[in-house]
C-alpha cells in the first residue's frame, strides 16, 4: 500500500469542504449572533491591545498574550501561504481570504472570550486554559473526549507539524540560500535560543514575543508599502482583478494555468484559515493567560489577531505578488514571494524576505511551544512539562534535517482535528459567548455614565 497516497488522500478529506463549510459557517453564524460586532467593536479592540487595564487574574498582560498568540499565527503562511493560495487559485483567492477572516474575526473573538470565561489554574500556580478547559468546564464532563482529542491532537502539532519541522526547514533553507550559512550552524543556532527562551515558560515567551513581533510586523508591512510604492501604478488594476477573479475565476496567462471561482474560494479560504488559526483552538490557549477579569476584553483584543494577521499582513504579501507580475510567472512557494521582492529591489528584495521569514517563523516555534506545553499539562499534569520542554527542543534540532512528506502530511492531517472538538464547543457555548458579550457591553455603558455624570457641567454639555 502506498502510505503516502493514503496520507495524502485522509489530508485532502479532513480540510475539504466540510471543514471548510463548518470553520466559515461557525464565523457566520457568531457573526449573526454578535450583531457585527467585528465591524461596530473594532475600534475599541484595537485600542484595547494598548489600553486594557490588565486588572484581573493571569500570569501576563492582555499585550503579552496577544503578540503570544500572534507569534505562533504570524509565520510562513503569511508568506509562502499566500503565495501557495494565489498560485492554486489566482488574484481571486486573495478575495476570499478576507472573506475567511472577516468571519474568522467572531471565530477568533468567540474562543478568546471562551478561554478566560473557564480557564482555571494548574498545580503549578499558572493559568490553564484553551479549549480542553472549555469543553470540559463549559459544555460538561460527558465531552472531556472530545477536550482530550483536541489536547492530544495540539501535542502532535506542536512536536511533529506548525510548531517545528517546517518552520526549522524554511529558516535553515533560507538562511543558506540567502547567506550561504551551513544548515548545521543556523540549526545549532535555533536550537540554544529555543532552549533558552522556552525553558523560562510563558513569562520568558511573552517577554520575547513581545519585544519581536511588533517589530517584525511592522518590517515586513513597510518592505510591502516599499514594493507597493515601486508598482504604485498597477495597484488599481492589481485590486480589480482580486475582486473580477474572484467570481469570474482566472485565465491562463503567462506560467499560470488559469483557475475556477471554486478553486479560488478553496484555495483563499483554506489557505486565510491556515495563516489566521481562526477556529483551530489555537489562539485562545495564549488568550487564557491574560491578566483581565472581562473575558468579553480578552475576546476583542484576541479578535485583532486575526485582522492583524490576514486582513493587513496577507494583503499585503498578495498584492505584491500581484502588482509584481509575479502571480502568473509560473513559481510558487517561497521561490514566488521572491521574485516579487527581487523585482523591486533586485540586491536587497531577497535578503529583506529572508530576515522577515526567519523572525516568523523563529517566533512561531515559540507561540506552538506554550501551546503544545499546556496542552500536555492537560493531559499528563504539570509533571509532563519538562519533559515535553526537553522534547520540543530535540525535536526543533532535529527539525533542519528531516524532510519527510509523510510527517507533514500527518501534521496537517493532525492540525484539522483540532478544529473538530472546538468547533463543537464554539456552537454548543455560542449561548454563552453572547450572554458574556452584553454583560461587557452594560458595563462599558455603565462607565460611560458615570463617566459624563463626574464632569463638569459646562464639559458635558460640549
Amino acid at each position: 500500500m502506498d502510505w503516502l497516497k493514503l496520507l495524502d488522500e485522509i489530508d485532502s478529506f479532513v480540510w475539504g469542504p466540510p471543514l471548510l463549510i463548518l470553520l466559515v459557517g461557525t464565523g457566520i453564524l457568531l457573526t449573526i449572533r454578535l450583531r457585527l460586532l467585528q465591524v461596530v467593536r473594532l475600534p475599541l479592540a484595537l485600542r484595547l491591545i494598548f489600553s486594557a487595564k490588565n486588572d484581573g487574574d493571569g500570569d501576563v498582560n492582555s499585550f503579552g498574550a496577544l503578540c503570544t498568540a500572534l507569534a505562533a499565527t504570524v509565520g510562513t503562511g503569511n508568506i509562502i501561504g499566500v503565495a501557495t493560495a494565489i498560485y492554486g487559485g489566482g488574484p481571486g483567492a486573495l478575495f476570499w481570504m478576507w472573506v475567511a477572516a472577516f468571519f474568522g474575526m467572531a471565530t477568533k473573538y468567540a474562543e478568546g472570550l471562551l478561554a478566560v470565561k473557564f480557564r482555571s489554574v494548574d498545580a503549578n500556580g499558572e493559568i490553564a486554559g484553551g479549549p480542553m478547559h472549555y469543553i470540559e468546564k463549559g459544555l460538561g464532563m460527558r465531552y472531556r473526549p472530545l477536550a482530550v482529542l483536541f489536547a492530544a491532537s495540539g501535542v502532535l502539532v506542536a512536536f511533529f507539524g506548525i510548531g517545528t519541522f517546517p518552520q526549522v526547514n524554511a529558516i535553515v533553507d533560507s538562511v543558506q540560500l540567502a547567506f550561504g550559512v551551513p544548515v548545521p550552524i543556523t540549526a545549532g543556532i535555533i536550537t540554544l535560543l529555543v532552549a533558552l527562551i522556552t525553558l523560562g515558560g510563558l513569562q520568558s515567551i511573552a517577554n520575547v514575543s513581545t519585544k519581536i513581533v511588533p517589530f517584525m510586523a511592522v518590517f515586513y508591512v513597510a518592505t510591502c508599502i516599499g514594493v507597493l510604492a515601486v508598482f504604485a501604478d498597477r495597484l488599481p488594476e492589481a485590486m480589480q482583478l482580486v475582486i473580477t477573479n474572484a467570481f469570474t475565476g482566472t485565465a491562463a496567462t503567462g506560467g499560470f494555468l488559469g483557475a475556477t471561482v471554486m478553486m479560488a474560494i478553496r484555495s483563499g479560504v483554506a489557505r486565510g484559515v491556515f495563516s489566521n488559526e481562526s477556529g483551530l483552538g489555537s489562539a485562545p490557549i495564549a488568550a487564557a493567560a491574560a491578566k483581565t477579569k472581562w473575558p468579553a476584553e480578552q475576546g476583542l483584543i484576541s479578535m485583532t489577531g486575526t485582522f492583524i494577521d490576514t486582513i493587513i499582513i496577507c494583503t499585503m504579501t498578495g498584492l505584491v505578488l500581484i502588482v509584481t507580475g509575479a502571480w502568473n510567472g509560473g513559481l510558487k512557494g517561497a521561490a514566488l514571494t521572491q521574485q516579487a521582492f527581487a523585482a523591486a529591489f533586485p540586491v536587497a528584495g531577497p535578503y529583506v524576505l529572508t530576515v522577515g521569514l526567519v523572525l516568523f517563523a523563529f517566533t512561531t516555534i515559540l507561540g506552538w511551544n506554550y501551546y503544545g506545553e499546556r496542552c500536555c499539562e492537560y493531559l499528563f499534569g504539570v509533571k509532563g512539562i519538562k519533559p515535553y520542554r526537553w522534547t520540543f527542543i530535540a525535536l526543533v534540532a532535529a527539525g533542519a534535517f528531516i524532510k519527510l512528506e509523510a510527517i507533514w502530511l500527518i501534521a496537517d492531517i493532525v492540525n484539522g482535528l483540532m478544529a473538530l472538538p472546538n468547533l463543537v464547543a464554539l456552537l454548543g457555548l455560542s449561548g454563552v459567548v453572547v450572554s458574556e458579550t452584553e454583560r461587557y457591553l452594560a458595563h462599558l455603558r455603565a462607565e460611560e455614565e458615570e463617566e459624563t455624570e463626574a464632569m463638569p457641567s459646562s464639559e458635558a454639555a460640549n
